[in-house]
């Protein structure tokens, strides 16, 4: 049996006449950037979402770099991140012109560790990028009441958490602003690089909608120098066509979730994540902690089963931040979890019998 990691394919079919229509329209009409497919979306997705401002932008990567310059932060400014997120997280602080700093994780939720978050900040920090990982808030309500104390913006990166919840309250909807990408591998994802930022603060959409369309809102009307950062009207009737199906994905792979935990249950060389209480984990990804990871690795491979690791190499550790001085010792947490961490095939199209097999063929690895 193969299991692909995620499949795409079949979530086409699934909802073939609905894609295929919308992307008609958008060629029929010739409104391949921005135009009335992309204002309806960013309307659909402030309604379903519980927010005020939508602003579409090319990628989740460009929404972060946007709201900081429009939040005013740069040079001589730093911003805490987590150790374990995707380059994009850290990348655009630096690209801001602030110097990234990072905290270790969550032993339990992989998320960035709460208590460690306040010896962290300074004089210099200008806000906090929260990502919440995998498809779990981390500890947003903690985190946003020390942030309030030193008076820093808090920023969530909500790449992998679409529709997740914390306490009754979703993703992105407790700090100033948030970071959406619909990278074609999301839980809600374009046929392409596509994102937005959601905000209910009037002032900072305003600006971050002209700063994302080279610093105007009327053509050639530039009241500040911007960036080229809009969605196309392609991805934007492709979301549209797959945002009522959203929720309901979303259940299936809670469902897919609990279907996972009771075939690996008895695998004592693996560790199953756990959900924070109060929390709606929306599983983009469902990783394990597993012993001898790469040669299970290899092993799932060999019977046709695809997996990940999110993320193989944790960000202060990278090339790219060798300036900065950190060694392992410094996250001590993520350290460890990065030889050990393995992502299994998620998605809603997932069947019990896919489950079984993955689970059937790590029992079987361990075994022998």
């Amino acid at each position: 049996m193969n299991v692909p990691f995620v499949d795409l394919k079949k979530q086409y079919q699934d909802i073939k006449p609905e894609i295929d229509r919308a992307i008609q329209e958008v060629i029929e009409n010739t409104a391949f950037i921005g135009g009335k497919y992309v204002k309806a979306f960013e309307q659909q997705f402030a309604e379903l979402y519980g927010v005020k401002h939508v602003i579409a932008c090319a990628n989740g990567t460009d929404s972060l770099y946007i709201l900081m310059k429009m939040l005013g932060i740069g040079q001589g400014d730093e911003v805490i991140t987590v150790a374990n997120s995707w380059i994009s997280s850290s990348e655009t602080i630096t690209q801001a012109g602030a110097t990234p700093v990072f905290v270790d994780i969550h032993p339990d939720y992989y998320s960035m560790d709460e208590t460690l978050l306040e010896r962290a900040i300074t004089s210099n920090t200008k806000a906090v990028i929260l990502v919440h990982l995998q498809g779990q808030i981390a500890d947003v309500e903690a985190i946003q009441n020390i942030c309030r104390q030193k008076g820093i913006y808090l920023i969530e990166d909500c790449a992998q958490s679409h529709f997740s919840e914390y306490k009754g309250i979703r993703a992105g909807l407790t700090g100033i602003a948030a970071s959406f990408s619909f990278y074609p591998g999301k839980n809600l994802g374009a046929y392409g690089d596509a994102g937005c930022i959601i905000t209910n603060d009037d002032e900072l959409a305003t600006k971050c909608r002209m700063y994302a369309n080279h610093g105007s809102l009327t053509k050639h009307k530039h009241e500040i120098e911007g960036i080229n950062s809009r969605m196309d009207g392609l991805q934007a009737a492709i979301l549209s066509a797959k945002l009522p199906h959203i929720l309901q994905w979303t259940e299936q792979r809670i469902h897919n979730a609990a279907l996972y935990a009771k075939h690996l249950g008895g695998i004592k060389e693996i560790v199953l994540p756990q959900v924070r209480p109060d929390s709606k984990h929306t599983y983009h990804v469902y990783m394990i902690r597993a012993a001898n990871r790469d040669a299970l690795m290899a092993h799932l491979r060999e019977q046709g089963i695809e997996t990940a690791l999110h993320y193989p190499v944790i960000l202060p550790l990278l090339k790219a931040y060798s300036y900065l001085g950190y060694t392992s010792k410094d996250f001590p947490v993520a350290s460890a979890y990065q030889e050990t961490i393995l992502s299994l095939p998620m998605y809603p199209e997932l069947t019990e019998e896919h489950i079984a097999y993955v689970a059937e063929t790590i029992a079987a690895f361990y075994k022998s």
